[in-house]
């Protein structure tokens, strides 16, 4: 079973079936894709759904639905995830996230990306965390820039899960280390 987070306005949860009509929406919006590679119909969605599912199960944690209380049980989705390719970074973990327009400019996707990023340092003692997308995403670059992370200038690279020649194949790589612990008290 997937962990539940909290945070001061969400709760960061595992997936449940009605969350598939939400994701749907969510991923068929142009907007939300603006920047991501199109999700074709339904069936493509609920594949997403079942894939984050999979990673919680193999690994104890994934993307978690966002939900916002009093607010939306849907506001998207954020989490952590192995990268499933090799590239000069990996093996890794990438933080993610994917929000539903209606729910942007109100610092979600920081809030709930800080979340994840604490189970991911704290919980699973990763070293380190990165994170990923095109160079003109500004509204992603500014959350992993909220969030501390640095872009790596070296390490642009093309993703190898899109073809060649596509807009979106060019990616900028962010990189965050575990904070160290502060000295002991003398």
């Amino acid at each position: 079973m997937a962990p539940v987070l909290r945070t001061e306005r969400l709760v960061l949860r595992p997936w449940r079936e009605q969350d598939r009509d939400g994701l749907w929406r969510m991923q068929s919006n142009p907007a939300t894709m603006e920047f991501l590679m199109p999700v074709p119909d339904r069936a493509a969605s609920d594949a997403v759904a079942e894939r984050a599912e999979a990673h919680f199960t193999r690994h104890g944690f994934g993307l978690w639905v966002v939900e916002a209380p009093g607010v939306t049980d849907f506001a998207g989705y954020a989490g952590l995830v192995h990268v499933p390719y090799d590239e000069h970074f990996t093996p890794a973990v990438e933080i993610g996230w994917r929000f539903d327009p209606a729910f942007w400019g109100h610092g979600y996707a920081t809030e709930a990306a800080r979340a994840a990023l604490a189970f991911g340092f704290d919980t699973l003692g990763l070293a380190e965390i990165v994170a990923i997308t095109v160079p003109a995403n500004r509204r992603s670059r500014a959350v992993m820039e909220r969030l501390g992370m640095a872009r790596d200038e070296e390490g642009d690279f093309d993703l190898p899960i899109i073809p060649v020649g596509h807009p979106l194949r060019r990616q900028v790589l962010y990189r965050l280390r575990r904070p160290s612990p502060p000295p002991p008290a003398r």
